[in-house]
């Protein structure tokens, strides 16, 4: 088998781009008019780790100047937010498996070792992390809840995260040839 027929094989397993596209659309103007936001997920993550960090340490995270915030409310999980990111999860494994695509493996190039590819998806991750409380907003809530509602500096973040993740790759790509 080829090199093109395999990959062929593997992008016929994912849900057409234009159907997500629309579905994603829906969700997104249903929380705008359900719930009054649009979609993210740094606040639920952020309320998890409040709520989690609060079990042992309580008066660490009462105190926080950061976390406080988040640990306001009686029950921080019951927050809708929580819920949504609960249901991409969800999604995303209803997905791999309606694709036949559901494993546990590690995506990688074939000159990156697994270790090496935890590693720089670790790195990525806190990088990204913080930026995404520096900013006081994830991407997705950026770009898809800004984009929506034609906030320029949405759209002038998605220029920029797209230019800067076109320059790293020119740098990375040679790991996953």
């Amino acid at each position: 088998m080829g090199k093109n027929s395999s990959n062929s094989a593997i992008r016929n397993n994912y849900w057409s781009p234009y159907l997500t596209g629309v579905l994603l659309g829906l969700v997104l103007l249903s929380t705008f008019y359900l719930m009054g936001w649009g979609l993210g997920v740094s606040r639920a993550v952020t309320k998890v780790t409040a709520y989690v960090l609060h079990i042992p340490f309580p008066d660490m995270v009462e105190k926080n100047i950061y976390f406080k915030d988040y640990f306001r409310e009686e029950q921080p999980l019951k927050d809708w937010i929580v819920f949504e990111v609960s249901g991409m999860v969800i999604g995303g494994i209803v997905g791999a498996i309606t694709g036949r695509r559901f494993s546990i493996r590690v995506e990688r190039g074939p000159r990156i070792n697994p270790a090496r590819r935890f590693l720089f998806a670790l790195l990525g991750g806190i990088i990204v992390g913080f930026a995404t409380r520096l900013a006081r907003g994830c991407t997705s809530g950026v770009a898809l809840s800004g984009g929506a509602t034609l906030a320029l500096g949405a759209w002038a973040f998605v220029i920029g995260m797209f230019s800067g993740g076109y320059a790293i790759a020119f740098f990375v790509k040679r790991l996953w040839r």
